[in-house]
Order: structure tokens, then C-alpha cells, then sequence
């Protein structure tokens, strides 16, 4: 599979609600349908057909029900075995589409439940023993089961990847690809959702999807070639803040920044690293050497944020640049086109961002209206939308860790347990804080290492920032493992 994902050669006719079997029409008006929601009228006729798909659609289009309708409709509720899998991002997303499958399949005798990690086992380890048949739940949590072998995947038909590319921006990539090694040898039925598919998405697809088609249902005809515009209106006074919780929540896989001054690209560099991103700046106040090593981390695909004035950027090529950023609206409108050009290239998406704050939104409305640009806002998110999601990536990177560690050094952490409880119930939390903030910014936000010898930046970025070598590896690829049999079935084997 190549970076363009299949246009859909033998296109199948929208599915009804009359297609579906009566339980699940009662399911539907239980939960308030009248009728099938574009996405699902298009996806469900392909997963019943056990087709392996790429389906594009937006957050709150109605994907869930895309695919829980016609998994309910083909597990066999007789046979008290896990058939159907579902991997998100979040422990939120994993209770959403829990509840959505009870309402959805409660005549139809499939069991269901979700499992996360940051909660204890018991409920799980209950509902697994039972004998669920539809497991949704994040990769980490999912792969913890699949060790203890209190999850079985033999016979598994289904696997839903939702919000893929959140969950490549979660860092999940090495726990997915772990899971894979567990999948049975026999055809499972794939399908991807995602709401972009940016190239390291795609690739992904490639390793666990076969010669899947793409279906998209965010716009009115197929294709993936398309850049976001999006804007944040922000204070005025804050916009530094505001930047970074952009990056916390957006998780750009690589950002070119725009700024309109020398002075202002300095001061953004500067609040950059001193949050612990990755970040240099281009200016003509650098030395000749300076630029030189900087555009020599450009060129190597190893530097996450350069952050530039118009005139420094030209003729910077950043390697699939998912996101360009702009601090401020460029003083030239013509400028916001060569600003957000530089992402979506060849055959991808991408993102172009605009911080303004209320005195700018005017001058951006009129670039957007001068080029017939679908401008979005989006909400600026606050401080408690940030904890929540690195409190999910620590957690993910933390029990990650701890799967990783060998007997030894699980008793050597015995020692610790006694001080951490403490910690955890100190009224003054700082010292705990501190420590998981040192090791957050440690791994998820480490420096990139070049390619090892022999390998490419592109196949490094395959599967996403969280997918790339850090430094405490080595320079290693996480989630490497032998070649399992969807890897021969895949290639034709």
C-alpha cells in the first residue's frame, strides 16, 4: 500500500435501517434514531461484507454506530468467546462506545465491557472471565489482558481501530503493534476510523489492514489530498500559554511556526524550550554555523518545532510536515496560502493553525473569504482539558514501562512502593508531581535521534511521532517483533 489509500473500486449501495435485523432497530430507536446517519448508511453494507476498510469521518458524525451496528449483528451470542475488538484512545472514549454498545445490542444477548488502564482489574478480569464478546478498550490495557491471558483473541472477527490517528498522539503505537502479535491466524475483518489520515496514519493501516479501501465522509467525494484550516481565538496577553496547550492537545507530529518579527520568533523559541519541546528558530541574527546546524536537523527529519519569519523560511522543505502553525496572521494576505502549503504535500493531509486573538479574527476572516477558505474554529482548551490528556499519555507510558521490566528490576522496585503510597496521600504532592513531569517530558517529548544506518526517516515516521526512536532506546524502534501471520498473510503468504 502505497501513501494514497484505494479509492473504492466496486462501490456497494448505502445501507437502511431495514436492512438491519429487528433487534437492532429496536437498538436504534432506543437510542433515538429515525434513520442512519450518513456514515453509517455508508460504512455498515462494507463491514458486513467483512471488507477491510479506511473510513474518514468526523468526531460526532456517528461513527460509533457505523461499526457497533453491524459487529451486534454478526457475533454469535452463543458462543461465550471475544469476537469483536475495539481500540481508542481514551478511557472516556472506551466508556462512551461501552454505553453505546448496551443500548445499541441489549436484545441481542452480546456482552460487552470496557477495559482501561488508571482503574483496578477486578471488574474487568469479572466481565473477561464471563465470557465478553465485544472488548473495547485502549492498547495498553488491552495488551495487559493479552499477557495475563485473561483475554484470548483465537477467535476474533473484528477489529475497529477508532480515532486512529489520537491514538498514534497518544503514543500507542508500540502497544498496538504488540497486540498484533496476539491476533489469530485466521482473516480478521479491519477497519480503520479515523477523522485524518495523515501519511503515518496510512502506514499504519498498511500493517494491519488487508488491501483495505478508503471511504471518506467529510467531504462530498473521495480523496485524502486536503489541508485543515483551523483557527483559536486567544487572549490577547496569553498567547504564549495558549500555544502550548495547542501543541498538548493537537500533538503535532512535526510544526513549522510562524511568526511576523525576529523579536517574536526569538521569544517563542524561547517559551518552547523552556516547556521542554523540541524547538530551534531560524532568523538573520544566527550566525552562518548556527543556520547551518540547524537546517542540518531539517534536512535529517530530527527537529520537531522551527519557528521562523516568512523570509527565513524560504526554501525550508521540513519533511512531512503535519502542522503549520501560525502565532499571528501574516501582514501580506497572500502569505497565508505559502504558509499553509508547506503541509499536505504530496498525496497527505495536514493541519494550518492560526492563533488570533479578537483584533486579528477580522484580518483572518478576509484571507479565509479572499481564497475561499473553510476556516474552523475550534475552542481554545483550558488547563483541565491538558491535565486530562497528559494524565492519559503518562499513564500509557507508564504502565508501558512497567510491562517492559524484567524480575529483577520489578523486585528492586518493591523498595519504592511504601514511599509512593506516601506520596500519593501527601497533602503536599509537588515531589510526586515533579517526577512524573521530569519523566513525561523525558520520553514523549525526547529529543529525535537520526536513522540508524540503513533505515529512513520516512519509515521511522511511519506510525507517528510516539513511533519514532528516542534517545533512552538507543535509537532502537519500539514494538519490533518477529514476523507474525498477518504478516505472511498480508504480503501473499
Amino acid at each position: 500500500m502505497t501513501d494514497q489509500p484505494e479509492k473504492i473500486a466496486d462501490e456497494l449501495p448505502p445501507a437502511t435501517l431495514t436492512d438491519l435485523p429487528e433487534k437492532l432497530r429496536q437498538g436504534a430507536a432506543r437510542a433515538g434514531w429515525s434513520e442512519l446517519m450518513p456514515v453509517q448508511a455508508r460504512a455498515i453494507p462494507y463491514l458486513l461484507a467483512r471488507r477491510d476498510m479506511l473510513i474518514q469521518s468526523r468526531t460526532g458524525s456517528g461513527k460509533t454506530g457505523a461499526y457497533l451496528l453491524p459487529i451486534l449483528a454478526q457475533v454469535d451470542p452463543s458462543r461465550a468467546l471475544t469476537q469483536a475488538l475495539v481500540l481508542v484512545p481514551t478511557r472516556e472514549l472506551a466508556r462512551q462506545v461501552a454505553v453505546e454498545a448496551e443500548v445499541l445490542g441489549r436484545d441481542t444477548g452480546v456482552r460487552s465491557v470496557a477495559v482501561y488502564g488508571g482503574v483496578g482489574y477486578g471488574p474487568q478480569l469479572d466481565a473477561l472471565k464471563a465470557g465478553a464478546h465485544l472488548v473495547i478498550g485502549t492498547p495498553g490495557r488491552i495488551l495487559d489482558h493479552l499477557l495475563r491471558r485473561s483475554l484470548v483473541l483465537d477467535n476474533l472477527s473484528f477489529l475497529i481501530f477508532d480515532e486512529a490517528d489520537r491514538m498514534l498522539s497518544m503514543g500507542f503505537y508500540p502497544d498496538m503493534r504488540r497486540v498484533q502479535s496476539y491476533l489469530p491466524r485466521q482473516r480478521v475483518s479491519t477497519f480503520m476510523f479515523s477523522a485524518t489520515f495523515p501519511p503515518q496514519v496510512i502506514r499504519l493501516a498498511d500493517q494491519f489492514l488487508y488491501k483495505p479501501g478508503f471511504l471518506n465522509l467529510s467531504s462530498d467525494h473521495i480523496h485524502v489530498t486536503e489541508v485543515e484550516h483551523v483557527y483559536y481565538v486567544v487572549p490577547g496577553m496569553d498567547k504564549d500559554r495558549s500555544l502550548v496547550r495547542i501543541i498538548e492537545t493537537e500533538n503535532p507530529l512535526s510544526a513549522l511556526i510562524f511568526c511576523n518579527t525576529k523579536m517574536r520568533v526569538e521569544y517563542v523559541r524561547v517559551v518552547l524550550q523552556r516547556f521542554g519541546y523540541d524547538a530551534d528558530d531560524l532568523t538573520s541574527d544566527r550566525t552562518q554555523s548556527d543556520r547551518e546546524k540547524v537546517m542540518e536537523r531539517v534536512r535529517r527529519g530530527t527537529l520537531r518545532f522551527l519557528v521562523a519569519t516568512d523570509v527565513a523560511a524560504r526554501g525550508i522543505d521540513l519533511p512531512e510536515l503535519s502542522h503549520v502553525i501560525q502565532y499571528e496572521p501574516p501582514e501580506d494576505p497572500e502569505a497565508y496560502i505559502h504558509r499553509a502549503g508547506r503541509t499536505g504535500r504530496a498525496g497527505g493531509s495536514g493541519t494550518a493553525v492560526s492563533l488570533v486573538n479578537r483584533s486579528e479574527l477580522g484580518d483572518l476572516e478576509r484571507i479565509g473569504k479572499r481564497y475561499s477558505i473553510q476556516l474552523q474554529e475550534r475552542p481554545l482548551p483550558e488547563d483541565e482539558d491538558v491535565e486530562r490528556i497528559v494524565s492519559e499519555r503518562i499513564i500509557t507510558l507508564l504502565e508501558a514501562k512497567v510491562r517492559n521490566r524484567d524480575r529483577l528490576q520489578i523486585e528492586r522496585m518493591q523498595r519504592f512502593l511504601p514511599l509512593a503510597r506516601t506520596l500519593g496521600e501527601s497533602e503536599e504532592p509537588d515531589l510526586l508531581a515533579m517526577l512524573l513531569d521530569d519523566f513525561y517530558q523525558e520520553t514523549f517529548h525526547a529529543p529525535l535521534v537520526p536513522p540508524a544506518e540503513g533505515e529512513t526517516s520516512a519509515a521511522q515516521r511511519a506510525a507517528g511521532r510516539s513511533a519514532r526512536p528516542r534517545a533512552e532506546d538507543g535509537g532502537r524502534r519500539p514494538g519490533g517483533r518477529q514476523r507474525g501471520p498477518r504478516d505472511s498473510k498480508r504480503r501473499g503468504g
